[in-house]
């Protein structure tokens, strides 16, 4: 039985007729439909976010799973963790069926083998506390099915993305994220609107859990890794403003501290580095508790 996601679109029927600029209408068109449906499902995304949080709270970890597309997906989410929010590089990681030369190209077969993902199940090691997401297009194939399927074996929480309904993983998954996109506009390319959906919800999915333990404080990102100009000039701006003071003062706290959390601290409770390294232990990394504590 064909999935959903190998249906034909009858509105991109004709799209071998058209010229440049309305093949990009035809698409455009399509890709509208993404976010209403992902749409549909953010309470589901809601309570896997808060889930990802308390594992990571409790000293979990997570990682992502997925063949083609989706593995790659998975892979861009997962190393952007670090640099963005200061997570260690195991805290957030991602597995693609057919190992590192399936990054660039495509490994035949390696989506449909249960070997693969016994094999990068074991390298991650899930335990109770952590969180294992598979993302799959269709839900079919062996190597994210047997993912979901042994990770739940060893008692870890397991999420499932995709944009079929009736994902042969979807009985292997604590919480089921399915966005219905519909077919798409060039029959089973599910790197289109399945992977853009796949691509939005692992943005909420890991942003959220990073907002959830404190990475943020509004919306500014205090926990980022300090490795270049641009992000320095970030991180100076960053606690000026939150701070209240002029740039060269930012500066020169940031370069005690290295980190924005604590340059704030520091500013903020006139403290040297260790007291302020201090107070964010105590109060669980969250900067708000102790900018906001009268």
């Amino acid at each position: 039985m064909m999935t959903v996601t190998e249906n034909i679109n009858p509105n991109t029927s004709e799209i071998d007729l058209q010229n440049g600029a309305e093949i990009a209408r035809l698409i455009n068109a399509e890709d509208k439909k993404v976010a209403a449906a992902v749409e549909q499902i953010l309470p589901q995304i809601g309570a896997a976010i808060d889930m990802i949080a308390e594992k990571l709270r409790t000293g979990g970890r997570m990682a992502y799973f997925g063949s083609g597309t989706s593995g790659r997906i998975g892979i861009l989410d997962a190393s952007e963790m670090p640099p963005t929010y200061g997570v260690r590089d195991d805290i957030i990681k991602a597995y693609i069926s057919g190992g590192e030369k399936a990054v660039r190209y495509a490994v035949e077969n390696a989506e449909d083998s249960a070997d693969f993902a016994a094999e990068d199940l074991a390298d991650f090691a899930p335990t109770p506390n952590d969180t294992v997401v598979a993302i799959s297009a269709s839900g079919n194939p062996q190597y994210t099915l047997e993912v979901l399927r042994l990770a739940r074996q060893k008692g870890s929480a397991t999420i499932a993305i995709t944009s079929n309904p009736e994902a042969k993983f979807k009985p292997f998954a604590d919480i089921f994220l399915c966005a219905e996109v519909g077919p798409e506009a060039i029959s089973g390319s599910s790197r289109m609107k399945a992977g853009t959906a796949q691509k939005m919800i692992v943005n909420m999915l890991s942003t959220g859990a990073m907002v959830r333990i404190g990475k943020t404080y509004h919306n500014y990102m205090v926990d980022l890794q300090i490795h270049n100009t641009k992000l320095r000039e970030r991180a100076v701006r960053y606690v000026s403003e939150i701070c209240g003071v002029d740039k060269t003062v930012a500066a020169e706290v940031l370069q005690t501290a290295q980190n924005v959390k604590t340059a704030c601290v520091m500013l903020a409770k006139k403290c040297d580095k260790a007291q302020a390294e201090k107070l964010l232990v105590q109060n669980e990394g969250i900067l708000r508790r102790i900018l906001e504590d009268k």
